[in-house]
């Protein structure tokens, strides 16, 4: 009887061994959309916020774009639907500016090569959204990172072609008495080699 009992106390112990290895937490982090050619116009990936902004409701950011007066021409008429009524939009969500709801981050890119042709930063103000940011020159991607606006434009030099550009310039933006100001801005020069491009250090 005194060896079942013992034996019985060595499963308990290694069944709660195997359930404190089971039992692991995950570091918080940004994540924004998935890069894509095309997204469909309720399509969001929300980014996670590492304040208690309350979660924006998902948006038709086509819509938002184009009634927007400060976006441009060109980048209205360029928003057409790639395929069906999926439109070229990478939209994501997370606490830019401090506001009690979340910001929303909206990248419009072209259709055949994914080229950022538009980032926007909207901000709630009462049953409207402000354009609070805006980034038109292209190839221009925003993204969240850690609660700041990461801005990343490709840089071309005569005779690069789209896929190999010659580097690319990081701007980090932060929300400061009501507007995004300018923190780090960073030069990724690229030496071309066969199959893409190897980053070379470049001074700020």
């Amino acid at each position: 009887m005194k060896a079942v009992i013992t034996a019985v106390a060595v499963l308990a112990a290694l069944g709660l061994l195997v359930s404190a290895c089971g039992t692991g937490g995950t570091g918080a982090r940004d994540e924004g959309p998935a890069h894509s050619d095309s997204v469909a116009v309720d399509a969001a990936s929300p980014s996670p916020s590492p304040s208690a902004s309350k979660a924006a409701p998902r948006v038709n950011a086509v819509r938002l774009v184009k009634d927007d007066p400060k976006v441009s021409a060109a980048v209205k008429r360029g928003l057409k639907p790639c395929v069906g009524d999926e439109y070229p939009v990478d939209v994501s969500y997370g606490n830019l500016t401090g506001g009690s709801a979340s910001d929303i981050v909206i990248n419009v890119l072209t259709c055949g090569d994914a080229v950022g042709v538009g980032s926007y930063v909207y901000r709630e103000e009462g049953d409207a959204y402000r354009n609070v940011f805006q980034a038109e020159e292209p190839p221009v991607y925003a993204e969240i990172d850690r609660g700041d606006l990461v801005i990343t434009q490709q840089l071309y030099e005569n005779g690069d072609s789209l896929e190999y550009p010659s580097g690319e310039e990081v701007i980090t933006y932060h929300w400061a008495a009501n507007r995004f100001t300018e923190q780090a801005r960073t030069r990724n020069d690229y030496s071309k080699v066969v199959g893409g491009e190897t980053p070379t250090p470049a001074e700020n």
